[in-house]
């Protein structure tokens, strides 16, 4: 099999950045991070993107992002169900909901990223060549060198991936890392290896992902805090691998990582991507 779907989770594009007319270009001719995102996706192999977002955002993601991203790959959309929601919530349950919602919409192996974070091509290359074969409950990943995700600008935090071979055993939530160092209180700092990898919340998966998620979304809904309790992807996935339900193959993308945690970052993106298109590294973006 060698059909492979993009799944992107942009249901909070909107609210992150005050709406999506305002979303910050990066590239030299108003391209957004997107952007480059879709045109790695189609150079890798992909055949079709899903792009998850919020119903009342639909005429705005169309009108600034998906019309154009469809003259290059096929383009569907998908709700994040807000009907599930208790009263008194506000938001919906994070980014293991969102996936949920492609369930019975997407039937083959997919990969799923973040809207508004820049993967580079590697990344896109590794999973998709391993997704284009992938079956049952043989689910994967890419990580990437911590060194190569970290702003001068700041702490910021990672998943740090443990595993067992090639395979993922576990991801550590580390909320304070600057320099190759992470803190939990503050002021006592602890040095991480040099070749430690991060998660970036890439992941590939396939149609058997759906049941296990749902199963485990029901469970959320009846043991959780549903005010302010959020269902994760990668809890649910750490759960699947500590049950034995799957495995989670771990590919590593060596390319520098960039997203915009802090405003001071964006200079920094925005020289990098058009110094790639300045080299012809995207050309027609």
């Amino acid at each position: 099999m060698d059909k492979v779907t993009l799944v992107v989770m942009a249901a909070g594009m909107g609210s992150r950045f005050g709406g999506l007319k305002q979303i910050n270009p990066v590239g030299p001719n108003g391209e957004i991070l997107l952007d480059f995102s879709v045109y790695d996706a189609v150079d890798a192999g992909f055949s079709k993107v899903v792009f998850i977002i919020r119903q009342e955002n639909e005429e705005d993601f169309k009108r600034v992002i998906g019309d154009k991203l469809s003259q290059k790959i096929d383009v569907e959309y998908v709700y994040q169900d807000m009907s599930c929601l208790p009263e008194g919530r506000k938001k919906p349950f994070g980014t293991g909901h969102a996936v949920l919602c492609c369930a019975g919409k997407v039937n083959e192996p997919f990969a799923v990223i973040n809207a508004d974070d820049y993967y580079g091509k590697e990344a896109f290359k590794e999973i998709y060549g391993h997704l284009k074969n992938a079956s049952g409950t043989d689910f994967s990943m890419v990580a990437f060198d911590l060194k190569n995700t970290l702003t001068e600008n700041g702490t910021v935090s990672r998943g740090i991936c443990e595993l067992d071979g090639e395979h993922l055993k576990s991801v550590t939530e580390r909320t304070k890392i600057k320099d190759m160092k992470y803190t939990e209180d503050g002021e006592n700092w602890t040095e991480l290896a040099d070749d430690t990898i991060a998660s970036m919340n890439f992941w590939g998966f396939t149609p058997d992902f759906f049941p296990a998620l749902k199963a485990d979304f029901e469970n959320f809904l009846a043991t959780a805090n549903l005010e302010k309790d959020e269902f994760y992807l990668p809890f649910a996935v750490d759960k699947m691998i500590k049950s034995g339900f799957a495995t989670v193959k771990v590919l590593v993308s060596h390319d520098k990582w960039y997203g915009m945690t802090y405003r001071e970052d964006i200079d920094a993106v925005k020289a990098a991507l058009s110094d790639k298109i300045l080299k012809g590294e995207y050309n027609g973006i």
